[in-house]
């Protein structure tokens, strides 16, 4: 499966001519003509190609935004303005400022240049619904509140556990052998009250969670 492309742009025939690009070179992309739904797509999103005259809110504001909410999501300002000015602005929040016209051979290299760039610092740090977490600092914040989230060292060994494998159910003998290092004993409660624990300290509602699902029958899985 391919990078998902967050692109926010108005104009639907310079949109129809990049998504078609992006689809060639196998990227999956979302295409939104203004700013107003970018914060549901951007949990899933591996690269945002931002326009800046856009309308309602501009591309600058929407840009520094984000930036501020998601360190590590790499933005590239596709746009019509070529002021020095502009440029300054625009690559004051996002990592390239590519101006109109371009050669689409040009677009598809600095994707491409900056995925690579981000590839690293993705394996560790990620935005998941509204955390910011950096797994090598074992550092997790709450990007609505701006407030850290504490996690015990068995906490995050088993929420480290999650991400690792997200997407994957995860059953409780498999949690057991990589957080404790030894068989799970039927009937153990023990891993029940840590994510019962963790669901109090990361979700929004922890008696309706959406990060750390129960599958019934199964055992847990987180969604990214």
């Amino acid at each position: 499966m391919g990078n998902h492309i967050l692109y926010v742009e108005d104009d639907k025939e310079i949109a129809d001519l990049v998504l078609h690009d992006l689809h060639d070179k196998g990227y999956e992309c979302t295409w939104l003509r203004s700013g107003q739904q970018l914060e549901d797509h951007l949990h899933k999103t591996d690269l945002l190609l931002l326009d800046i005259m856009l309308p309602g809110l501009d591309g600058f504001t929407l840009g520094k935004r984000i930036r501020e909410q998601y360190s590590s999501l790499p933005i590239l300002c596709l746009t019509a303005r070529t002021a020095i000015e502009d440029k300054l602005t625009g690559l004051g929040f996002s990592d390239d400022y590519l101006t109109k016209p371009f050669h689409p051979e040009e677009l598809l290299l600095r994707i491409d240049i900056l995925l690579k760039r981000y590839d690293k610092v993705r394996l560790d740090t990620l935005t998941l619904r509204h955390l910011s977490i950096d797994l090598n600092a074992n550092h997790i914040v709450n990007t609505e509140t701006g407030r850290e989230i504490i996690l015990t060292e068995k906490q995050f060994k088993i929420f480290r556990f999650f991400l690792k494998n997200a997407n994957h159910i995860l059953t409780k003998e498999q949690i057991y052998s990589n957080v404790w290092q030894e068989p799970y004993i039927e009937g153990d409660k023990t891993l029940t009250v840590h994510i019962r624990y963790l669901r109090q300290k990361l979700e929004k509602d922890p008696q309706n969670p959406e990060i750390i699902e129960t599958i019934r029958g199964l055992g847990y899985r987180v969604r990214r």
